[in-house]
């Protein structure tokens, strides 16, 4: 689509500390996840780093690696390739997986929302195989999918040979990745209705009715937590994502190569316990704010709404300071249908004394098809005699 820029800058009507990113690294001299291989603790809305030990490292992500697994699903339904209520047909190798699972038979189906119950709370390796041949025919496609996503979120020592983690030496991810992938999947918020959930039914209304238990126990055991995935190889040992909301404020904890199941979740904990005792959230914008609009040409509508693609917030020490922040919105000009519901519109950049404190794409919130000739014919006629 043809495009030009303009922006604008607005004076900051948000008060929020001057505490930045830089100062944030420099904190980190705090004792967590000691008896872990891998461990980092980020906060969600601005990915500012709280804690980090070898995030870096390349390791065995195990189960965690269904992150990108839920992550593909969610947005093949914001894009309504598949949908909740449609059947999903295990396959003789789906059915064949190890590991945890919900036990799938060859032939069975269950509906989209159900093998998503099965992978976010029973950790199905079995139903991660059946999704990713539902959405891409096979896995290996899928797995193609799942790195080329890697690629575009910039996730530069994260490889998938599989869609459940079972090992493989050239299968691994590392700490910071895994923050970046679940940062990515809580923008799309209906996930935690999945995640959150420490016990639910698969086969209900069968003689085979299976309870599905939560593998994250702190579901239940810690406040505010609510999502993500863990993990347990003889490999990778036990490692989590964990994510835990307080007011306005959301974190994500990952820990990797912790010795047993309560040692991994006290290093979760520790590290949550860290972040809302330290550190609050400035909120700015909601995912969603309508920020402005761009003109259209040819289109069904000649008006498209940019909104926020994910939370703009600040993050803050507890007590410090405040100053006054700028605003600018840069928009793309020139632009023509057709246009397509999540389309990059813009950015929104929060800025204090010309420094760059946070940023956000804007995006289309709706399609905008191609209008036709008679829509056209109409528009400029309207246009001809003063009506647009």
């Amino acid at each position: 689509m043809k495009s030009g820029w303009f922006s604008a800058l607005f004076a900051g009507i948000f008060f929020v500390t001057t505490f930045s990113g830089t100062a944030l690294a420099k904190e980190q001299e705090v004792n967590l996840a000691e008896e872990a291989t891998s461990a980092i603790l980020i906060e969600r809305d601005t990915g500012e780093v709280l804690f980090d030990k070898n995030s870096h490292e390349p390791l065995p992500p195990a189960s965690m690696t269904k992150i990108m697994t839920m992550l593909l699903i969610m947005e093949a339904l914001d894009e309504e390739r598949i949908s909740l209520t449609e059947e999903v047909r295990a396959s003789e190798r789906a059915a064949s997986m190890g590991g945890s699972q919900i036990f799938l038979e060859p032939g069975e189906t269950m509906t989209v929302e159900d093998m998503l119950k099965g992978i976010a709370i029973a950790s199905g390796n079995d139903a991660s195989v059946a999704m990713a041949e539902h959405i891409s025919g096979t896995e290996e496609e899928f797995v193609n999918m799942m790195n080329e996503r890697a690629e575009e979120l910039g996730l530069e020592n994260t490889h998938f040979v599989n869609s459940n983690g079972l090992p493989d030496e050239d299968h691994y991810s590392t700490a910071a990745d895994l923050s970046k992938m679940s940062q990515e999947l809580l923008n799309h918020e209906q996930i935690t209705a999945f995640t959150g959930l420490y016990e639910d039914y698969l086969r209900e209304d069968s003689e085979e009715k299976f309870w599905l238990v939560n593998t994250n126990k702190l579901v239940k055991f810690y406040p505010g937590v609510d999502g993500l995935k863990t993990g347990y190889t003889s490999e990778a040992e036990y490692c989590l994502a964990a994510t835990a909301k307080k007011q306005d404020m959301r974190t994500i904890a990952v820990v990797m190569g912790a010795e047993s199941p309560k040692e991994r979740n006290r290093q979760i904990t520790e590290m949550f316990d860290y972040a809302f005792g330290q550190y609050q959230v400035e909120k700015l914008y909601e995912q969603g704010t309508v920020i402005d609009e761009v003109k259209v040409s040819k289109g069904e509508k000649s008006r498209v709404d940019a909104v926020t693609d994910h939370n703009v917030s600040l993050l803050t020490k507890k007590g410090q300071s405040i100053e006054e922040v700028d605003t600018e919105i840069e928009l793309e000009s020139g632009l023509s249908a057709p246009i397509n519901k999540g389309d990059r519109l813009g950015t929104l950049t929060v800025t204090l004394d010309g420094e760059r404190l946070q940023e956000a794409d804007l995006v289309a919130n709706e399609e905008i098809a191609e209008a036709s000739w008679w829509q056209l014919f109409k528009r400029t006629t309207s246009q001809l005699v003063g009506k647009d």
